[in-house]
């Protein structure tokens, strides 16, 4: 029986990390253990099964296949019309096919057998999506209406994991707009955790820890779940993306570059057995696996992932086929030169011929141009991008939980610091810097690689450092990293903050930390050997 909510929250305070990993797993169990008890049998409900299992995993399309296939074997099995319904719903992504979804549920049999918990499921259901007459209630009322929903399964049926495992996510689902996040994050998780703790096989419960702890506060409550969320379900190339999420927040970067790794090689696995076109590979989690190999320093392999992605879209556009690889070029080639401060590069990686960004794609592309161009001193160069970036912010672009017209507001600051940096104006650079910080503080927590392709903190820490004022810089690397963990940027500018404020301790601490990082790094990286020419001196 599940605890009681007070002592679910509680929880994220006292969890420890201990939970156990020593279940087996067999191979037939490609996406992990599901108990859902329905009227279905046989085929239809093994079919079932499967589609739940799927759907924990968010492989939407699997788990429609899988419902698809529960009702064909029995057409008047009302869970799988349940299940399809449910596959047109991603709460995360703040997706949802209703019309379909409707379409799907409208099949239930009118004099289906079911019992009380199967009717309160499919009441449930029906609330998410609208139903007869309250069609026509909007998507953030019929999402609170579905959570209250869920929550009374999960309080009827203490023992139903599956009522957790929805309510849990319908928490995070509200959870994306709401002013107040941390509260039903907090309690998203701790169900989640609570779920890992008595079945830790079952792929919602590792799943929607990570979504619900994934902020720098609570992303260590989260990694047994992160280590073990891959081997429940190796099938699916997002299980296998999404430790990444924690081990990005807590810096362990060989762990986020093979998750990264297996996300992408799964996905093309998966697209070429079933003859899928390449828009489907996860593209994702190369964008991933570029960033976090940038943090270590390996910036052949970063280049080969690049590459990758650019062929593939290079293909798409030639084809004129809806390529994904494009959306992730201006993050890809943000990392590329912010991350290695190779400001003349940003004309070199030019996009393809005849590449369409959309207009936050576009804002993306006048960042990093702009920023480089202001670097190197082209003052003509960093204010045309600049001008773009303001005229895309006021003429609006589709807005959601990552795409913010604050993000194109710190852009544009972080292109006038710069400039000021190269008019050696410290002080008009430091009060830019500082207005882009606050911006910042009022987005969501960062997740992944920074969304703030140059993160504040560490910008004004570097402009405190070329001010000549180290003990300041020193304070702004420490938020930055505590933002960030091991961030290589930030890492260097903390070296050398505390390198020029006399701090010999904590410069030797941190230039140790950075050697560790970097210990399978590309010969003739510039950090690796200002690192340790200052260790040598000790």
């Amino acid at each position: 029986m599940f605890l009681p909510r007070l002592r679910l929250i509680g929880l994220i305070i006292i969890f420890t990390l201990t939970a156990s990993f020593a279940q087996a797993m067999s191979p037939s169990r490609k996406l992990g253990t599901v108990s859902f008890p329905t009227s279905g049998t046989g085929q239809a409900q093994k079919h079932f099964l499967r589609g739940v299992a799927a759907l924990h995993s968010f492989w939407f399309t699997e788990a429609l296949a899988a419902f698809q296939r529960s009702t064909e074997a029995d057409p008047h099995f009302a869970m799988g019309y349940w299940g399809i319904a449910m596959a047109h719903n991603h709460p995360l992504w703040e997706e949802q096919d209703a019309e379909s979804a409707q379409a799907a549920l409208a099949k239930i049999p009118k004099n289906a057998e079911l019992t009380q918990r199967e009717q309160d499921y499919i009441h449930a259901v029906r609330l998410l999506y609208g139903d007869g007459k309250k069609r026509d209630v909007k998507k953030p009322m019929r999402d609170k209406a579905y959570s209250k929903a869920m929550e009374k399964i999960y309080s009827t049926y203490p023992d139903d994991l599956e009522a957790a495992c929805f309510y849990s996510l319908s928490l995070l689902g509200l959870a994306r707009n709401a002013e107040n996040k941390l509260p039903l994050q907090v309690e998203s998780g701790a169900i989640a955790l609570e779920i890992f703790q008595r079945s830790p096989d079952h792929p919602c419960a590792a799943h929607y820890a990570i979504h619900a702890l994934d902020t720098p506060d609570l992303a260590r409550l989260a990694l047994p779940s992160a280590k073990r969320f891959a081997k429940i379900a190796p099938a699916s190339a997002h299980a296998q993306h999404m430790p990444a999420h924690i081990f990005v927040q807590l810096g362990m970067w060989q762990e986020a570059a093979t998750s990264n790794k297996n996300g992408w090689t799964t996905s093309v696995d998966w697209v070429a057995r079933k003859n899928l076109p390449k828009s489907e590979r996860g593209y994702h989690s190369l964008q991933w696996l570029h960033y976090t190999t940038l943090q270590q320093g390996l910036l052949q392999e970063s280049a080969a992932v690049f590459a990758i992605q650019q062929k593939d879209m290079r293909e798409g556009i030639q084809s004129k086929s809806n390529l994904r690889a494009g959306k992730y070029y201006p993050r890809m080639l943000a990392a590329a030169i912010l991350e290695t401060e190779q400001w003349q590069k940003a004309g070199q990686l030019t996009p393809p011929e005849g590449w369409s960004p959309k207009s936050y794609a576009r804002a993306e592309t006048n960042f990093v141009r702009g920023f480089a161009a202001a670097m190197q001193g082209n003052k003509g160069a960093a204010k045309k991008h600049l001008a773009e970036l303001k005229t895309i912010r006021e003429k609006g672009f589709r807005k959601n939980f990552f795409k913010r017209p604050e993000n194109l507001q710190v852009w544009e600051l972080e292109i006038q610091v710069a400039m000021k940096l190269q008019q050696r104006d410290y002080d008009a650079a430091i009060h830019l810097a500082k207005q882009a910080t606050l911006i910042e503080e009022k987005l969501p927590a960062p997740s992944g690689p920074p969304r703030i392709l140059k993160p504040t903190y560490e910008l004004l820490g570097e402009v405190y450092l070329q001010a000549g004022k180290p003990i300041q810089a020193q304070e702004q690397f420490a938020i930055s990293l505590g933002r960030h963990r091991n961030r290589l940027r930030s890492m260097v500018g903390a070296a050398r903050a505390a390198r020029a404020s006399g701090d010999k301790s904590t410069a030797k601490e941190t230039y140790e930390r950075l050697l560790s990082q970097l210990k399978n790094v590309d010969p003739g990286f510039p950090e690796l050997a200002e690192a340790k020419e200052y260790l040598n001196d000790f």
